[in-house]
């Protein structure tokens, strides 16, 4: 009971981490966003000013400057946009103003980019403290693995024989890989190819995702490992409100599991996908030999999941297409 506990109380922190990397990743991703689009708007509005130094059209291009250094973000592109203003009164010196306009556009975008290098180097910090505690809680989970082998010994009687269980350090660096990978991938095909390594890490005969399509009441398959295609596509919308562990998990944000009848199915583990706006969907996956008791298979899909809820939380234009495989990351 007490590493049961333990267990949990290691995956809630591990959880939380991964949780609070990723809600700071989405907002530093939002900051670059906006950087770069007040960048292009800077250079359309050199590319305006331009316009009109070629027309000698000076009321306009003082306009033009005025409107210019409203855009600028720093003292450098500021301080050439007022010495271009000085010569455009009359257009004297085309050329002056426009190695100032140089000037303030390479003063901007070098400004752009230290604030995205900034940026990413944090949340290459983040997403590395969220791994290495990650880690932690899988090294002081991995000390529990003797106890965890010796109950499923005792309790498979007669249950066909597994695949081989990885060495414990071999666990820790593939759980640690796949999370990196995770963290990077930019495509279904490549995501589908991570779930796949995820059921086989879990020694996993099957792994379905789940996602909840917004508005709906339903949960729908989006991704898959271990089962036929066929199969799949003829499986029904899950319903939010039904009596089964998938659900259970989707309304209640917990961890369920469901234990394996032998000589009739295999036990299952179910995760949650929580994100800062909430559950977005779960992790079901069937588990061989009665591993789905395995305090380290429970808290490796646990980790799979917190790093899973952060790739397929989209937009709720995109969750529909995410859900037929017909949309990027």
């Amino acid at each position: 009971m007490r590493s049961r506990v333990l267990a949990i109380v290691l995956t809630a922190v591990a959880l939380a981490a991964f949780g609070g990397a990723a809600f700071f990743i989405r907002v530093s991703e939002q900051q670059i966003a906006s950087v770069r689009t007040r960048t292009r708007t800077f250079d359309a509005a050199v590319r305006e000013t331009t316009s009109s130094i070629l027309a000698f059209d000076a009321d306009r291009t003082v306009a033009s400057l005025a409107a210019l250094g409203s855009l600028a973000t720093n003292d450098g592109a500021r301080a050439s946009l007022e010495h271009a203003a000085t010569d455009a009164a009359n257009l004297t010196d085309s050329v002056a103003i426009f190695e100032q306009l140089s000037s303030a556009r390479a003063a901007e975008q070098q400004a752009a980019d230290r604030t995205e290098a900034t940026t990413r180097a944090r949340e290459a910090v983040a997403l590395a403290g969220a791994a290495g505690l990650g880690l932690v809680v899988l090294l002081l989970l991995a000390g529990m693995w003797p106890t965890s082998s010796s109950r499923e010994a005792d309790t498979a009687v007669a249950a066909p024989a597994s695949a081989p269980v990885p060495s414990i350090p071999s666990v820790l660096r593939a759980a640690s890989d796949l999370c990196t990978s995770l963290g990077r991938v930019s495509d279904v095909e490549e995501l589908r190819t991570l779930i796949g390594h995820a059921a086989e890490l879990m020694d996993a005969s099957g792994l379905i995702v789940w996602i909840n399509a917004p508005g709906a009441s339903e949960l729908r398959p989006a991704l898959s490992h271990g089962y036929p295609q066929e199969m799949l596509s003829r499986l029904p919308p899950l319903p939010r409100s039904a009596d089964n562990a998938a659900a259970r998990a989707f309304r209640t944000g917990q961890f369920q599991i469901v234990l394996a009848r032998p000589g009739t199915s295999e036990g299952a583990v179910v995760a949650p996908l929580l994100t800062p706006a909430g559950c977005v969907g779960v992790i079901s996956a069937e588990i061989r030999g009665g591993g789905e008791t395995s305090d380290v298979v429970q808290a490796l899909a646990a980790i799979f999941a917190a790093q899973l809820a952060n790739v397929v939380h989209v937009t709720p234009q995109s969750h529909e297409q995410r859900a037929t495989g017909t949309a990027g990351l």
